[in-house]
């Protein structure tokens, strides 16, 4: 057996074990690319270090840094109170309130995942106070995220963009971002038609939603010292315990008393009771001088990408690192929540693609695919092969493995690299919506009060038409005009 096999079947176990057992696919492409280099390929340590992407491991920790940041300091839940106040209370534009929140959060820099995490619990909630159908509004989440997911400051985008530039190939950052955001937008306009939309236009305007912060478990839904439904309190307790009945008081928890009720206060109304400027008059999260400091800082980042050509990673750590000293309490927590995990996946997978480039993997797999003969058939193959394999393991793991790959195939010169590229990353991010995937999985945890597998029933069948129809039409669209 030819050590480039070995080496792709090595890449096929690693697919098959980060699937099936639940490890990090970035740790096991580390041990991959230790293995392989070492015993197959004949590298040293230095060797296998080459393809470590050191660039994109600050565009990593640098962005999420700063995203933690923000959502430990109360800044993403005030986004989210404030787009859903901007439709005042409109129950058909709710959906869409999430998919553009959700885009929005993924194009300035926030990891899909992440952005999801943020978002679902309160789509799920809104879905299920007002009807709406949580298949519909679980997607809009997902593909909202991927909508924005390209944007030249976002990670996949550095990351697609990083590989495109590190190969030496044709692109275009805008070309790569509408694409997504393009593909993505039409196909929640089809799920808004087919699961309720119409209905939804019908029904009009409800009454605004209110309640204290989202995603910190605290907030009560009655009228504080009362137990009528009304305008929502922020629940803070001591050591002690609310007692069932007793939703929606204020507390105090002075002692250590177990079994009693705590004693409800009395609130004005607009009183702040917890010092972190939300507010218990049901008008949600207040801007504060650290939030405000947040929101100008991620309107930085932008300004200083875009505008200056400023590195992302670096910039998005010197931020952070500002907001840090100033508010140290708000962001004591931020490090341990830099998603590492993505890091490690990242920084494992395209060092495992430096070992196969260094051994000549790459250019014989391209052959292999140019091979073929027919240049349409392999590059549509190839975008079958990231939507299959991105549905049950990562995205960006399987892009950062298949435009690599691609690469002696497109210098051939009879398929477009921009259009191939974007194709393939529309390819390999539409079908998060599979329950397997992260976004998925987020997705169908954040559904309260649903029938949980009926629902996992919807989305994996959802996440099939969606691996079976996307990648086809975005060869038609994206690669085949630009054939020849």
């Amino acid at each position: 057996m030819s050590p480039e096999l070995v080496s792709i079947l090595v890449l096929v176990v690693v697919f098959v074990i980060a699937t099936t057992r639940s490890v990090n696919m970035g740790a096991l492409a580390f041990a991959a690319a230790f293995g392989v280099g070492t015993l197959v390929a004949d590298l040293d340590a230095d060797g296998i270090f080459a393809g470590f992407p050191g660039d994109l491991f600050v565009v990593l920790v640098g962005v999420t840094y700063l995203f933690a940041i923000a959502r430990a300091n109360g800044t993403t839940d005030w986004l989210v109170h404030a787009a859903v106040r901007l439709v005042r209370g409109r129950v058909a534009l709710i959906p869409w309130v999430m998919f553009a929140l959700t885009g929005a959060l993924t194009a300035i820099g926030a990891v899909s995942p992440a952005a999801v995490a943020i978002v679902a619990p309160v789509a799920l909630s809104f879905a299920t106070r007002y009807a709406i159908s949580p298949l519909l509004m679980g997607t809009m989440v997902v593909h909202g995220a991927q909508a924005g997911g390209f944007s030249p400051i976002s990670i996949y985008g550095s990351i697609v963009n990083g590989i495109v530039e590190r190969e030496d190939l044709p692109g275009s950052e805008i070309t790569l971002f509408l694409a997504s955001l393009i593909a993505n937008l039409l196909i929640a306009g089809v799920l808004f038609a087919l699961f309720g939309g119409r209905k939804l236009w019908a029904r009009g305007a409800v009454a605004p939603e209110e309640g204290g912060r989202t995603g910190d478990g605290t907030a009560g839904t009655g009228k504080t010292g009362t137990g009528e439904t009304g305008t929502a309190g922020t629940g803070r307790t001591g050591t002690a315990g609310a007692a069932p009945g007793t939703s929606g008081t204020v507390s105090t928890g002075t002692g250590t008393a177990t079994g009693t009720a705590p004693t409800a206060v009395a609130v004005r109304p607009g009183q702040d009771t917890s010092g972190d400027g939300d507010g218990d008059d049901g008008a949600g999260p207040r801007l504060t001088p650290a939030r405000i400091a947040t929101l100008v800082a991620l309107v930085a980042l932008v300004v200083a990408v875009l505008g200056f050509d400023l590195d992302a990673g670096l910039t998005a750590v010197s931020l952070a690192v500002v907001l840090s000293t100033v508010w140290p309490d708000d962001s004591r927590r931020a490090v341990g929540e830099i998603a590492w995990s993505t890091v490690l996946l990242i920084c494992g997978v395209l060092t495992y693609v430096g070992v196969l480039e260094e051994m000549g993997t790459i250019t014989w797999a391209g052959e292999g695919v140019g091979g073929i003969g027919v240049p349409l058939l392999a590059a549509v193959l190839l975008c079958y092969i990231g939507a299959l394999v991105s549905a049950f393991a990562s995205s960006v793991g399987i892009m950062g493995a298949l435009i690599p790959l691609a690469v002696p195939f497109l210098a051939q010169g009879e398929i477009g690299a921009v259009g191939m590229v974007a194709a393939l990353a529309v390819s390999a991010t539409v079908v998060d919506v599979s329950p397997f995937s992260t976004n998925g999985a987020l997705v169908l945890a954040a559904a309260p009060d649903v029938d949980r597998e009926r629902f996992f029933r919807q989305l994996m069948v959802y996440g099939g038409i969606v691996v079976a129809a996307v990648p086809a039409l975005a060869w038609l669209v994206l690669v085949v005009p630009g054939f020849g």
